[in-house]
């Protein structure tokens, strides 16, 4: 008898038969709220009337033309619609599946267009799990070891943290830059580092947002010595934080954007973006795959970003989010076991501590459990898995929004009881 891998180990213990909009329906008919979005990924809800009618329609006329052997109109149509929210200058698209594909397309353009081996990553951020995305992955040794070597040029610098060090966020960001240039200096030189890539927020690392001083250091750093900066957007973009993209709440444009998830509303699509004089600096041969830019996900993104942009989905998530963040910390206020609140937008953490201060997944562990047993599915994240998040889909309402925050209030109770 064939069975999943049994390190496929799900979240939750829920059968899903069916989504719809912020809610999962298991095969008994009970309703859960998805507060998991597919790790971010139904950014429009679970079958958006919208999008299950393009995909729909496309299917019945073209579920597939290889795009470095035909083109199809739904990828011209994506490639004008993805102009129409791109950072200025960022006029040349590169399409793959999945934000693993996307962000080493980004790394070998970097290399590329540079001719300079090393990358520096932030200390807590994560890339994906191919050799040389989790080679750039410092999020937790899970997702790192066990097949060494990885690939070299990795170079690891700090992200200023400020819960994890126990300072403000101004010391935080001042030691990063610090260390920053101190790694330039005794580590990897600027003439051999080709890019630093980052998170806006760090996603499995704990939904630790960036700064706008951090970034903006980043950015004159690049430009100071010639390498690239590379935003990681895979999980932040599409309006995941209240705003478009997540670099947008701190003013800084990257040279590199790297965007997958919440792109199509859970067809697998992901994709770069540079400027057009950037992109043709691309080794001939070194950009393409089979499936990416498949027509129907294609087609779904083109609804997607329709459905974002007529429903006000970006302003939704910043109010909700607003809304969501101070049923948490009133959550958190009652509760010395949730040692912080953070997060932008609808990309939402509580991370729990023990009595010193120290990461507690047991405890993080037993309130997303608990959860589930209030018809409310998380996630967890962060080093040690302390941190539970919540990433519900942009169409999320007050009524949802209340209700989640009822059943998180009832499971932090049963999970901090221990029971």
């Amino acid at each position: 008898m064939t069975a999943l891998s049994p390190h496929l180990r799900q979240a939750t213990p829920v059968l899903a038969a069916r989504g719809e909009g912020v809610h999962l329906y298991d095969e008994d008919g009970r309703r859960y709220l998805d507060f998991t979005a597919g790790i971010g990924v139904t950014s429009t809800g679970h079958c958006h009337p919208r999008v299950v009618a393009a995909a729909q329609e496309q299917v019945g006329m073209l579920v597939h033309g290889q795009y470095t052997t035909v083109l199809h109109r739904p990828l011209r149509r994506l490639v004008d619609k993805l102009g129409e929210v791109l950072p200025a200058g960022l006029d040349s698209l590169f399409f793959s599946n999945s934000g693993s594909e996307a962000v080493e397309a980004a790394l070998r353009l970097a290399r590329q267009a540079t001719g300079r081996p090393n990358v520096l990553v932030c200390h807590g951020g994560f890339h994906g799990r191919t050799v040389a995305a989790a080679s750039m992955t410092t999020s937790g040794v899970r997702f790192r070891s066990g097949f060494s070597p990885l690939m070299s040029g990795v170079v690891v610098t700090p992200f200023p943290d400020a819960f994890r060090y126990g300072w403000d966020e101004d010391t935080a960001t001042r030691f990063a830059l610090r260390e920053l240039d101190y790694t330039l200096q005794t580590i990897s030189s600027p003439a051999d580092t080709a890019a630093v890539i980052v998170e806006p927020v760090l996603g499995e690392g704990g939904y630790v947002p960036a700064n706008r001083a951090f970034l903006e250091g980043l950015r004159e750093r690049a430009d100071r010595h010639g390498f690239l900066l590379i935003l990681d957007e895979v999980q932040t973009g599409v309006g995941r934080t209240g705003r478009f993209w997540g670099h947008d709440h701190f003013g800084v444009a990257p040279d590199i954007l790297i965007t997958a998830k919440g792109l199509a509303s859970g067809f697998p699509l992901s994709g770069i973006a540079a400027s057009e004089e950037l992109m043709s600096k691309a080794w001939p041969g070194s950009q393409g795959g089979t499936y990416g830019a498949n027509a129907v996900a294609c087609a779904a993104a083109c609804a997607t970003l329709d459905v974002v942009r007529d429903e006000k989905l970006v302003e939704n998530a910043d109010a909700m989010g607003a809304r969501l963040r101070a049923g948490l910390r009133k959550v958190a206020d009652a509760t010395p076991a949730i040692g912080d609140v953070r997060g932008l937008g609808l990309m939402l953490a509580s991370e729990f501590v023990t009595e010193d201060g120290s990461p507690d997944p047991d405890t993080a562990a037993r309130v997303q459990r608990a959860a589930v047993d209030e018809g409310l599915l998380l996630l967890l994240c962060g080093a040690w898995n302390q941190v539970v998040r919540m990433i519900p889909a942009l169409v999320i309402d007050e009524t949802a929004v209340d209700e989640g925050l009822e059943a998180w209030g009832r499971a932090v109770e049963v999970g901090v009881a221990g029971r």
